[in-house]
């Protein structure tokens, strides 16, 4: 198979009901790119991603994973329990152990440098999504899996979150599956769009699926408000020492 990972018919009932959550879902995601799901909340976006990890049990179809495929997961909330310290070096260490110079050089490589001896409670949302994205980087993955990593961040967080899965991406070659709610991740760097809602919606680039009927009807007329708006971040971001294109108002949150 040519995909990284692969889903045929993927149908999926909600836990401890037969209530259908997905129906005959097909998925692909090939060597290095990347994908964002999307969807209205309750749409199936992290059941997919629970199925394609082989969390979630199936009720019809099937998934089929690359033989060797190595996954790095970033899941979209991580409860820590306040009474049990736990420094980011142990975090790190769990549940393989590694050496303090890896822990060092992925924490320095997710800009984040400095904390192993931190608590995991000290860390703002920020330095606790780079944290995870350390985590997950550390068996070199060959499919980066981010579901909602972004909830909690305030937007220059986001941005630079998202800048730093850019550049990841670059430097590893790694394909992305992104699950996201927010369409201002979505337009930045997405090779592929599908739109979920119990059923695959539409797919395609970006450009294609912000004109399909069943996305403007899952998110509304400002759709394809939010798509110009993408392509200028989009351009501004990597227009590095130039002056601001004139027809943004919020450029604040790029410095």
């Amino acid at each position: 198979m040519t995909a990284l990972i692969e889903a045929r018919g993927l149908t999926i009932h909600r836990p401890g009901s037969t209530e259908t959550v997905l129906r005959e879902v097909d998925f692909r995601i090939e060597p290095g790119e990347v994908v964002t799901v999307v969807g209205p909340n309750g749409s199936g976006k992290s059941s997919l991603v629970r199925a394609l990890l082989g969390h979630m049990p199936l009720a019809d179809g099937q998934v089929l994973r690359r033989p060797g495929l190595r996954i790095g997961y970033v899941p979209q909330r991580v409860q820590v329990d306040t009474a049990m310290p736990m420094t980011v070096r142990r975090f790190l260490s769990l549940p393989r152990r590694i050496g303090d110079a890896e822990a060092t050089a992925v924490l320095a490589r997710t800009g984040v440098p400095g904390l192993e001896g931190r608590q995991l409670t000290q860390l703002s949302g920020g330095q606790f999504q780079r944290v995870l994205l350390a985590r997950a980087l550390l068996h070199d993955p060959n499919l980066l899996v981010l579901d909602e990593p972004t909830q909690g961040l305030d937007q220059p967080g986001i941005v630079a979150f998202y800048q730093l899965i850019e550049d990841v991406r670059r430097e590893t070659g790694a394909a992305v599956l992104m699950v996201s709610h927010d369409l201002m991740v979505v337009m930045r760097a997405s090779d592929r769009v599908v739109c979920l809602n119990g059923h695959v919606c539409c797919e395609g680039s970006p450009e294609h699926v912000s004109e399909a009927p069943a996305y403007r009807a899952l998110f509304g007329t400002e759709a394809q408000g939010t798509l110009a708006l993408y392509r200028h971040h989009h351009d501004h971001d990597h227009d590095h020492g130039c002056t601001p294109h004139p027809h943004g108002a919020d450029h604040g949150h790029h410095a």
